[in-house]
């Protein structure tokens, strides 16, 4: 067990976060299904691409009914992924190599398994009465309000033992905890200071706004149709009928997180939160990581939307974030363990695809990259009958769930299953596509796009700007998104997000080349000629 205390508490601002997703990335005992010795056996890959930390998904006690987002224990390791032990030389490899350790902490809810739970639902007189959201039913023995499940669905189950709702903002199997009941909050804390004290660097913290719900239990207004397909939901999803004012983001999660961070900071500890809302990610963002006695960063939606970021959308996303939240620290991100992959959601060609990742790399921010980001992953086609994912089988076939986007990292082209495994057959299939794409075919390659990614966590190690300094003028001229990064130098950044060439006018001054070994544009009498998705970064003289 290792302890912390003293680390630089801003090793977080401009961190590139890399995500695993313990289940796929590597398997060390042939099961098929990846586990903590396998993560520790692959770090240096990760190491190797110039990541600063890692941002493990749950690995806790599960039933995994919604594949570890349902926790029955906080605070040991599932016996799918290992044990304790696996997960402290987890720790001990990463820092070895210089990366920090987040994890994902599932605050919002558990697992019906867990035996808070299990006591809570006896009756309504036993210790842990209130340590979930239970409702009376209406006098006709309907659910006690309107609010929808992110799943599908009534937000309320009915518990025949209490005769009352438990209220479930997921599956039905995922009851919400009371975070309005002390008890639950100095609980939920202890979790933290338990993996502090085991030597992670920080947590994820999934859901961050779900954490409290209306006292009152108010209907949730409808949402006007034009406005339902901005959502965290799948379009075919009644969810997104509503605008969920009563049923999260409300006001006294401040004080919560004040109180998490309290708990971070002895540590030097960061937070970063996932803010699941579309109408309002970036206001909420603000709010959590204003007076720098909350969460440090929070995980928007913005980038992880089906729409294409052009460069209108990026200006306007950037307009947003400077009137709502001029201070706070965003961590961007355009793929994750929820979220087709980006290069299919945006449809986006090698060129696309590199010019994307530079981008992210320039930005005022914190950056999450999902792990096969680099090897430029398409999303993997699932049959139905292989499908695991409960929310896509739910949906099928217009929402196809979060499977394909989950499908085993691909680290070498020459057997079954890629390098993941030496079992028969994975939790989730290697999909035809995804084999030439492996990490060894791509290891020092030309063009390639891991060599790509590389280069560009490079850049942005040789330029800190990159990373911490300021990010103004940004500015988008037809399809051409541009900005200014200042700190210990001036950098103007121009991103063609177009398959069409364009010239971009140079602001005044004397600007030279700086990403040449990313093959970015140079500066030509004030101006900057872009090809189909290219791009320039040039430093002021």
């Amino acid at each position: 067990m290792q302890n912390v205390i003293g680390t630089d508490a801003d090793w977080w601002r401009g961190a590139v976060i890399y995500q695993i997703y313990p289940r796929s990335y590597q398997d060390s005992n042939g099961d098929g299904i990846g586990d903590l010795a396998g993560i520790a056996d692959r770090l240096p890959h990760i190491a190797a691409l110039g990541a600063d930390a890692i941002w493990i998904s749950p690995f806790f006690t599960s039933p995994m009914k919604d594949f570890g987002y349902d926790v029955s224990d906080y605070c040991d390791v599932d016996p799918m992924f290992g044990t304790l032990a696996d997960f402290d030389r987890v720790v001990k490899t990463a820092h070895d190599l210089g990366l920090k350790v987040m994890i994902d902490l599932v605050l919002s809810h558990t697992a019906e398994a867990h035996p808070w739970f299990t006591e809570s639902r006896k009756n309504k007189t036993n210790p842990k009465a209130d340590w979930y959201v239970w409702a009376d039913p209406k006098p006709d023995g309907t659910p006690p309000n309107n609010w929808l499940s992110v799943f599908g669905g009534s937000a309320w189950q009915w518990d025949a033992r209490r005769e009352q709702y438990y209220l479930h903002n997921f599956l039905t199997s995922q009851p919400d905890l009371n975070l309005h009941h002390e008890p639950v909050q100095q609980a939920l804390l202890d979790v933290a200071r338990f993996w502090l004290q085991r030597g992670v660097n920080g947590f994820r913290l999934d859901t961050i706004n779900f954490y409290f719900a209306d006292k009152h239990l108010r209907d949730n207004p409808s949402l006007p149709p034009e406005l339902r397909n901005n959502s965290i939901a799948p379009s075919v999803n009644p969810y997104n009928h509503q605008l969920h004012l009563f049923s999260k983001n409300q006001p006294e999660n401040l004080e919560f997180l004040a109180k998490f961070r309290a708990v971070l900071n002895p540590y030097g500890a960061a937070a970063v939160g996932e803010v699941g809302d579309a109408q309002r990610g970036l206001e909420i963002m603000a709010e959590y990581t204003s007076g720098g006695d909350k969460v440090q960063m929070c995980y928007p939606f913005e980038m992880l939307q089906p729409a294409r970021l052009t460069a209108d959308l990026a200006a306007l996303t950037f307009d947003r974030l400077a009137k709502a939240a001029p201070d706070a620290w965003p961590c961007w991100a355009y793929s994750n363990h929820d979220t087709v992959r980006h290069i299919t959601r945006w449809k986006l060609s090698e060129a696309a695809a590199k010019t994307y990742a530079t981008m992210l790399m320039c930005l005022r921010g914190s950056v999450c990259l999902y792990q096969g980001e680099e090897l430029g992953l398409p999303e993997a086609e699932i049959a139905f009958d292989e499908l695991q994912d409960p929310y896509g089988i739910q949906f099928w076939p217009e929402f196809k769930g979060r499977d394909g986007c989950r499908t085993p990292m691909i680290w070498a082209t020459d057997n079954a299953l890629c390098g993941f495994s030496t079992a028969p057959k994975a939790w989730l299939p290697v999909t035809a596509p995804h084999r030439p794409l492996s990490v060894a075919a791509q290891t020092g390659q030309a063009g390639s796009m891991l060599e790509h990614y590389r280069a560009a966590l490079a850049f942005r190690r040789r330029h800190p700007t990159l990373a911490t300094g300021a990010m103004d003028h940004w500015h988008s001229d037809g399809q051409v998104f541009s900005f200014t990064r200042t700190g210990g130098e001036t950098l103007f950044c121009a991103f063609n997000l177009s398959d069409q060439p364009a010239t971009v006018t140079l602001p005044a001054g004397t600007w030279n080349a700086v990403a040449t070994d990313l093959h970015a544009a140079p500066a030509s009498n004030g101006t900057a000629r872009l090809d189909p998705w290219g791009f320039t970064v040039l430093r002021k003289s």
